[in-house]
């Protein structure tokens, strides 16, 4: 999809405003987190993480994973432009394309970022849902490349949730966020579907499982400064 100048010049001025707010917001949070070793350990064994996530909480996951060069897929539409700005002035690269367009293309250039040493991230029920339902890319990309799928939950204590198919959570100022980050998930070589589809479930099961952890950090971090 190739937009207009006018389109990607609402993209970048979206992008400009959106980034001090986002920033001034992220200042007042309050982190607890537990599992980050795990990113860590994929690292120092000279691989890189595939980090997956659900799409309703990129804002969050935008400010903790910062300033990495994380490679990110994001849709070609104008939505894609203006996330894909915004997220580069954080330290992300982007891969343009989803699983309704241009999924291979983007799948292709993840392969050669990450072969070059840069981690990625995936947003493993995006762009359209349903929402809490892993898609496939990650598993394949974990498959192609032989780095290991990290997955991890983020959950606020206070927060705001957008009315869009994922109910996005947005923390609202002062907030705890609680940051559950689970073991690697490693993936055969040359998987077939039934394995990808096995390995599809277990991400999937983790995620769920890494929302209750999330949650009971942000309630300890809580109770421990009440």
């Amino acid at each position: 999809m190739t937009l207009s100048p006018g389109r990607r010049f609402q993209a970048a001025a979206i992008a400009a405003l959106g980034v001090p707010l986002v920033e001034a917001l992220g200042g007042t949070y309050r982190w607890a987190y537990a599992g980050t070793h795990h990113v860590d350990d994929v690292v120092a064994g000279r691989r890189q993480p595939i980090l997956a996530l659900w799409h309703g909480r990129i804002l969050a996951a935008t400010l903790f994973f910062r300033d990495r060069g994380i490679v990110a897929m994001t849709s070609e539409n104008f939505d894609g432009e203006w996330v894909a700005r915004l997220m580069a002035r954080f330290g992300y690269r982007a891969a343009r394309g989803s699983t309704s367009r241009g999924g291979a293309r983007a799948l292709a250039q993840l392969r050669r970022e990450m072969a070059a040493g840069y981690p990625a991230a995936f947003t493993v029920d995006g762009p359209r849902g349903p929402a809490r339902r892993a898609q496939p890319g990650a598993v394949w990309l974990a498959s192609l490349t032989g780095n290991p799928i990290v997955p991890f939950h983020i959950e606020a204590a206070r927060f705001w949730t957008v009315r869009s198919w994922d109910g996005h959570q947005v923390p609202k100022p002062g907030s705890t966020v609680g940051v559950a980050v689970g073991p690697p998930i490693d993936v055969p070589p040359d998987a077939d579907e039934g394995t990808i589809e096995t390995y599809r479930a277990e991400l999937e099961r983790a995620l769920m499982a890494l929302e209750s952890t999330a949650r009971h950090l942000t309630k300890r971090l809580e109770h421990e400064e009440s």
